[in-house]
């Protein structure tokens, strides 16, 4: 039984959770410091995004044969993208109207941050700046390419013989680092609790609880029917992920677990050229989390300032986040990018209003992380269910179940 527990990635992620948030609270400069320990933790763990992208496109592509199925795959994915995180923004913004976490502020006794380098110059979006920033889909276009080109070669199976034996040392080592993620996730929660201090949630208690809220109906209803269509178990798969959300969960970042996630998405069934194309494109491109989190943020802030929206202006709210939520993706600051150019656009909230977040944004972020992280798994899962490309033994397999219990 000891054993079991010493060797339990889980117990361990949780208890270093629970210690960096004693750290944090008790000894906040203490916690501070150790805010090195999560963030190297997650530099080491994007090392190996880009070339697990890399090695699972290529031998995809020239596993799948079909290149115009690569395409379709592609095109889907983002339609799912879209109507996906439009629902989320729809959802953000009707809990925002229902809970009114906005009114009743006393805006004299929250702690304001400084917006000046989210406000100040241009905030416009600019798509060609967001592809020379985003390494990530530079990877995947690439990796998409050298997998359509090396699948027409005569000799392709020399290659690929090299890519599947450089891809199992890959993961080897990746499985090694995170064996480190309960010292990342003690870092990060001691950084987040110490510099931050718990007492500046209570004046924006009911934003964040509205928030938190609002993220788990959105995995359990939506994400769960999505699943539920293909007779998967929204909670069968978050017991499957569950080392991984407590990693996101610690250090606020659903990049600390993108390679394990694709990882795991393979194991149980999905195929891997779906897993290669989905995951690190919906990285950039669906945000759930996100989409969620800013259309509340700005009902919240319209209920602050007393502003009553219109519907007209409500569809040009969400048209604006429609777009800016993807281009900003993969910025340092994104969220509040993108909010400051929305309420500029608009002219009716002040932008102003962005420094009443600044101080319990750091909490909600963990909410936002993970909700991605799940949103993108599940976006996987439809697209190899509905292209055929999933195999139900494996997910049997790896749920530890049997046919019936489904």
């Amino acid at each position: 039984m000891i054993k079991k527990i010493a060797t339990n990635l889980t117990f361990w992620v949780l208890f270093a959770i629970t210690a960096g948030i004693l750290v944090g609270h008790f000894f906040p400069a203490t916690g501070v410091a150790m805010q090195p320990l999560g963030k190297y933790f997650i530099d080491v763990i994007k090392l190996f995004i880009n070339p697990i992208i890399l090695l699972t496109m290529v031998t995809g592509i020239c596993g799948m044969g079909d290149l115009k199925k690569v395409g379709k795959v592609g095109g889907k994915a983002l339609l799912y993208f879209e109507i996906i995180t439009t629902i989320a923004l729809l959802i953000g913004i009707w809990v925002g109207y229902l809970l009114e976490p906005g009114s009743g502020v006393n805006t004299s006794i929250v702690a304001k941050g400084d917006i000046s380098k989210y406000s100040s110059g241009p905030v416009s979006i600019s798509w060609v700046q967001f592809f020379k920033d985003n390494l990530t889909i530079q990877v995947l276009l690439f990796a998409i390419l050298a997998g359509i080109v090396i699948s027409r070669l005569k000799n392709k199976e020399v290659i690929l013989t090299k890519v599947y034996w450089l891809s199992k040392y890959v993961f080897r080592g990746l499985h090694f680092v995170m064996k480190l993620a309960p010292i990342g996730a003690f870092g990060g929660m001691a950084f987040t609790i110490g510099k931050y201090g718990v007492a500046t949630l209570l004046p924006l208690g009911k934003l964040m609880a509205c928030v938190y809220i609002t993220m788990a109906l959105f995995i359990f209803l939506v994400l769960g029917a999505i699943l539920n269509y293909y007779k998967i178990s929204i909670w069968k798969f978050l017991g499957y992920i569950k080392n991984e959300l407590l990693i996101v969960l610690g250090t606020s970042s659903s990049e600390a677990a993108l390679p394990s996630l694709m990882e795991k998405l393979e194991h149980m069934g999905c195929h891997k050229s779906v897993v290669g194309l989905v995951v690190p494109a919906g990285y950039s491109f669906n945000l759930d989390g996100t989409s969620i989190y800013l259309s509340m943020a700005i009902v919240f802030l319209a209920q602050v300032f007393h502003i009553q929206l219109n519907m007209e202006q409500i569809i040009t709210i969400i048209g604006i986040l429609m777009v800016t939520s993807k281009g900003a993706a993969g910025v340092t600051g994104s969220g509040f990018i993108i909010l400051a150019s929305t309420l500029t656009a608009t002219k009716v909230i002040p932008i102003e209003g962005l420094a009443l977040l600044l101080g319990v944004d750091r909490f909600m972020s963990e909410a936002r992380a993970i909700t991605n992280f799940i949103g993108n798994g599940v976006a996987a899962i439809f697209i190899s269910n509905n292209e055929k490309m999933f195999d139900r033994s494996r997910m049997y397999k790896a749920f530890g179940m049997h046919k019936n219990e489904l």
